[in-house]
Order: C-alpha cells, then sequence, then structure tokens
C-alpha cells in the first residue's frame, strides 16, 4: 500500500543543484543553496579564464599588433567564447532549474503517472541525482578536457596562423606566456562547463527514458494534440541558452577564419547546417522515447472513439433520418447535433495526435535560437541596407 505522505511529497529534482563544481561554489561563496550570486560567478570565471591572458598577452607585445595575424584585442573567438557563451552556461543554470523542475512536477500534477507507479517514479528521480551528484564523473570529465579536449582544440579549432597564443615554428607549435594559460586553464575551463551540460542532457535522457517505461496515463484526446504530455515539448525550451552559446561559439570561430585566414564565408555552410541538425536533433531525441506510450494511446483512442462513433452515428441516423421526415424547427438546437458535432472534434483531435511530445514550431524555435548568432556574419557578404530591405521586402 502507498503511504499518502508519498503522494503529497514534492518532487525534489534539479539536474544543476549537485556535484562537486556546485559544492565548490558554495564552499567559495559564489553560490548559495538555490544557484544565488549568479553575476558573482560569472565575474570570478571571465577574471580566471580571460583577464590572464589578455594581460599576458599586454606583456608580451601580442595585444593590439605586432608580427602576429590575430592579436588579442582582435580575436573575435576568444571574446565570445569567454565574454558571450561562458556567461550564458553560467546563467542557463537557473533557467534550467526551474523549467525542468515544473516539467517534473507536472507529470504528478497532471495525473500522467498512475498511482502504483509514483514510487518507481521517486526512484526515477533519486538515480538522476545520484548521478548527478558522483565525484568521479566530474574528475572524469576534467580528465578528458585535459586529454581529447586539448588535442580537438589544437587540432581542429585553433587557428593555424601567428596569433596571440601560439607562434607557428618548423617543428609545430610554439606556445606565448599568454597562450600557456590559455591551453592550460581558459580553454579546459570553458570545456569542462560545457561538458557537464552535455553530461545533464545525458541524465535528462536517462530520466526520460525511465520514465516511459512506466504506465504512463496518456489521453489520445488531450488539446495538446501529445496525450498531455506536450509540456515536455515546451520544457526544451530551458536548454534555449545553451544552443545559443553554441551557436555563438560557431559564430567566433568563422569570423577569425574568415576575417583572419581569407576562407570564404560560404565555405562553413555545411558546418551550420550540421551544428543546427546535430543541437536540434540532441535536445529534442530524448522526448522520442515516449513514442511506443503514445503510439499505443493513439492505436486505442482511434479504436475506442470509432466504435463510439459508430454507434453514436446509427443511433442518430435511426433517430432523426429513417424514421420520419423531421421539420427544421425540431432539427434546430437539437442535442444531439450539438453532440455529433463534438464527437467529431474528439475524433479529429485522436487522429491528429502526434507520436512525439514535441511538434515542428518546437523544432523551427530551437533551430531559431541556435543560429541567431551567426546572423551578424551576413553582415561579411552583405550591407546592413541590403540586410534591411530583404528583411522589409520579405515581410511586406
Amino acid at each position: 500500500m502507498i503511504k499518502p505522505e508519498i503522494l503529497n511529497e514534492h518532487p525534489d529534482f534539479s539536474l544543476v543543484l549537485g556535484g562537486p563544481l556546485f559544492q565548490l561554489y558554495r564552499w567559495a561563496r559564489l553560490s548559495g543553496d538555490s544557484l544565488e550570486r549568479v553575476q558573482r560567478r560569472v565575474l570570478v570565471v571571465i577574471t580566471v579564464a580571460w583577464l590572464p591572458p589578455l594581460v599576458l598577452s599586454m606583456i608580451g607585445g601580442h595585444a593590439l599588433g605586432g608580427a602576429i595575424a590575430v592579436p588579442f584585442l582582435y580575436d573575435i573567438e576568444t571574446h565570445v567564447r569567454f565574454l558571450v557563451a561562458l556567461p550564458i552556461l553560467i546563467c542557463a543554470e537557473l533557467i534550467v532549474h526551474d523549467r525542468l523542475q515544473a516539467a517534473v512536477e507536472s507529470f504528478l500534477e497532471r495525473h500522467i503517472i498512475v498511482l502504483e507507479e509514483i514510487p518507481a517514479f521517486r526512484r526515477a528521480i533519486g538515480s538522476t541525482l545520484s548521478l548527478r551528484n558522483s565525484f568521479i564523473i566530474e574528475v572524469a570529465l576534467l580528465v578528458l578536457v585535459y586529454t581529447l579536449g586539448l588535442w580537438i582544440w589544437r587540432s581542429q579549432v585553433a587557428t593555424g596562423a601567428a596569433t596571440w597564443y601560439a607562434l607557428p615554428e618548423t617543428s609545430g607549435w610554439h606556445l606565448t606566456l599568454a597562450g600557456y594559460w590559455y591551453a592550460f586553464v581558459s580553454i579546459p575551463i570553458f570545456q569542462f562547463i560545457l561538458l557537464r551540460w552535455y553530461f545533464r542532457f545525458f541524465l535528462w535522457f536517462q530520466f526520460l527514458w525511465r520514465v516511459s517505461k512506466l504506465n504512463l496515463r496518456l489521453i489520445a484526446t488531450n488539446p495538446d494534440r501529445s496525450g498531455g504530455l506536450g509540456f515536455l515539448g515546451s520544457s526544451t525550451y530551458a536548454f534555449a541558452p545553451i544552443l545559443f552559446a553554441q551557436g555563438a561559439l560557431l559564430t567566433g570561430l568563422i569570423a577569425n577564419r574568415v576575417l583572419y585566414l581569407g576562407e570564404n564565408l560560404m565555405a562553413f555552410k555545411v558546418e551550420v547546417a550540421g551544428l543546427l541538425a546535430f543541437i536540434v536533433v540532441f535536445v529534442l531525441s530524448p522526448l522520442t522515447v515516449f513514442t511506443p506510450q503514445l503510439e499505443r494511446a493513439k492505436r486505442r483512442g482511434l479504436g475506442d472513439y470509432g466504435r463510439l462513433a459508430s454507434r453514436y452515428v446509427q443511433s442518430f441516423e435511426e433517430k432523426w433520418v429513417r424514421p420520419r421526415a423531421t421539420s427544421e424547427e425540431e432539427l434546430l438546437g437539437s442535442a444531439d447535433i450539438q453532440s455529433l458535432a463534438d464527437l467529431g472534434n474528439s475524433y479529429a483531435v485522436v487522429k491528429e495526435m502526434r507520436l512525439t511530445p514535441f511538434g515542428l514550431k518546437d523544432v523551427m524555435r530551437l533551430a531559431v535560437v541556435t543560429a541567431a548568432p551567426l546572423l551578424p556574419l551576413s553582415l561579411m557578404v552583405f550591407s546592413l541596407e541590403e540586410i534591411v530591405t530583404r528583411l522589409i521586402r520579405m515581410l511586406f
């Protein structure tokens, strides 16, 4: 028998209120129990990741110019990475905490979890929080950053020309004084925070997968066209700041290569399309774990309402059509006709029911958020006047 206090207990779910880094924030008074002092966290992280390379590049004479292609103050990618993307990734914790906690509560508030499955639902929450708090996982992420992460940055992301952080030599790269801090402190900080978000995506997927295995009460006629799970599609908007940060990061990388290496902007269209596809799929794919239950709910709804509709229309025809001619006065305002229309609307809702808790509108919104930071790149191809003129023609 399920205890009453279990039913009334508020689900304490959060992807961000835990883990060694969160505890370090609390110990250093950079966060309270509910992620307060976000401005302090942003300021400290920027001070550690961005300010030392600025000072060291000034000492080395690589801040404004010299015999290098990319001075520090002209390095768009670095400034976007640490002054735009990194603060957004830190501030996003507040949004993700509030939105996803509300989504988890909705499972109970909307009675989607049947009574007998509530203990299992709470066990799924507990399992997710245990992984979130894992010390071993965050240490593994740190090791990954200082091995694979640095190799990827060095071989795939870093500019090949002479820059404020590295000078090319016959035997390879020679890091400047600012470059050592950048490569072994700044870049790992950014990569670690970004990897923690990917790990949180995994936690969200794991939680939803466990919930999808429970007996859920999905109603095919729910107006959200998702059996009652439509709130999950809206919950993905919590990750919008992270998608925006990813788009900003790609924007900075492309801008550097176009401005300082002379590469063609249109040569990056595959990378842009790939980012949009990958990010949207990455965020929305966890919701597809509910597809089997939604498909069963739709099939069951079509069968139930199809049989109900058959019985009703047969009775309607026998009452109003076959026995005798019906006068207009009798038909006008008849509750039977209104009920027939309502039944038809209900059946149409079941037919339109989606097999995923999200729709095309959700996909488009996430794609727009990811692509928004890329819009300034268009100024490299078109003038501002041309862009405004094209927008006016599209709108009017």
